[in-house]
């Protein structure tokens, strides 16, 4: 027998407002039942777990031991001017002149995530 991933709980100050910010990330709706106030908020993605966030009320204080990778449909650094357009922030380049590497940028809380290289980015890198 295994265990199956339900969801990526990710503690929060708003619920509510940090789920929108990564609604817009992922281009995936809220929980219809999910609004204002609430202090649980779900984003549903098409496959696997959802994202869940939980609202405490401490801040978050240091670097994510878990963090969530995007491999963007766009090239990576298109999505990189498109996510920081909407509200995150820019933490860290790990970018290489060769086009491979990363990009670390935090949500509106600070919880650090990465920006991969599309498929579109590797194809025109690896060949």
């Amino acid at each position: 027998m295994v265990s199956v991933v339900q969801n990526v709980a990710i503690d929060c100050v708003d619920a509510y407002e940090l789920a929108l910010f990564w609604s817009r990330v992922t281009g995936r709706p809220l929980h219809p039942e999910d609004g204002p106030g609430h202090q649980e908020t779900q984003v549903l993605l098409p496959e696997g777990p959802v994202l869940h966030f939980n609202q405490v009320p401490e801040p978050k204080r240091l670097k994510n031991r878990i963090h969530l990778c995007l491999r963007p449909e766009t090239s990576r650094d298109q999505e990189v001017e498109r996510l920081l357009a909407i509200g995150a922030t820019f933490v860290a380049d790990h970018r290489n002149p060769d086009g491979s590497g990363w990009a670390v940028l935090a949500d509106p809380e600070g919880n650090e995530f990465c920006v991969l290289r599309s498929e579109s980015d590797r194809a025109a890198t690896d060949s």
